[in-house]
């Protein structure tokens, strides 16, 4: 049974988790970081000396880094219709759209705008920067909006690591409080995620308790 370290409220475990979901992995996750802590102690710094989680153990097999532990899932235990290797093409137009995700939509979606929005007071936001925050975030969602509406999923007509990657910010994009462009492919797309089981219960996940006043 594999064995996952981090808190249901992170962004990036609950990439990994909405993976195993899909997956139909048996596994355990320990609460560790944020209020928890633990991610300093000594013996989870043997498992990822950064402190950092995720952390995968699967058997002696130990990782850290969301999206190479996604990758290792898919591949180790992916199947037809769910996360399976494809081509070597395929797979790489899924990391490539993966790695967008993370390079690109991350830093706006969720270092930007959500720490902005849930983890800084009102009163002490500068104004200017969300501004281009909200800007940056129209264009970022435009394009995926566009690269959709040639596909039923983010990487083609399976759904994919990419899906995992991207999908898993959408959540946050869509609950938190700023005005967004109206895209409805993109919103055909989250309606699809959000019929997703294993999306349901690990990556729409109330963040209130995030929230300083």
């Amino acid at each position: 049974m594999i064995k996952i370290h981090g808190r249901a409220t992170s962004v990036n475990v609950q990439a990994l988790m909405w993976a195993v979901g899909e997956l139909g992995l048996e596994h355990s996750r320990l609460d560790v970081g944020g209020a928890f802590g633990g991610n300093n102690d000594p013996e989870f710094l043997k498992l990822n000396p950064n402190g950092l989680v995720p952390v995968l153990e699967d058997g002696d097999h130990v990782m850290f880094e969301a999206n190479a532990i996604i990758r290792y899932l898919a591949a180790q235990y992916g199947k037809a219709g769910c996360l399976a290797a494809g081509s070597i093409k395929e797979q790489a137009i899924g990391d490539m759209w993966m790695e967008w995700a993370k390079t690109t939509v991350y830093p706006v979606i969720i270092s930007g705008l959500f720490i902005n929005l849930v983890r800084v007071k009102r009163a002490d936001r500068n104004e200017s920067a969300m501004a281009e925050l909200q800007r940056q975030a129209t264009k970022i969602m435009t394009t995926a909006d566009g690269q959709l509406s040639k596909h039923t999923w983010l990487a083609g007509e399976n759904f994919s690591i990419a899906d995992i990657g991207f999908g898993s910010l959408l959540y946050r994009y869509f609950t938190l409080d700023f005005e967004r462009a109206v895209l409805p492919t993109l919103e055909k797309y989250y309606d699809r995620l959000q019929s997703r089981s294993a999306y349901r219960e690990h990556v729409m996940i109330d963040y209130s308790s995030m929230k300083v006043e």
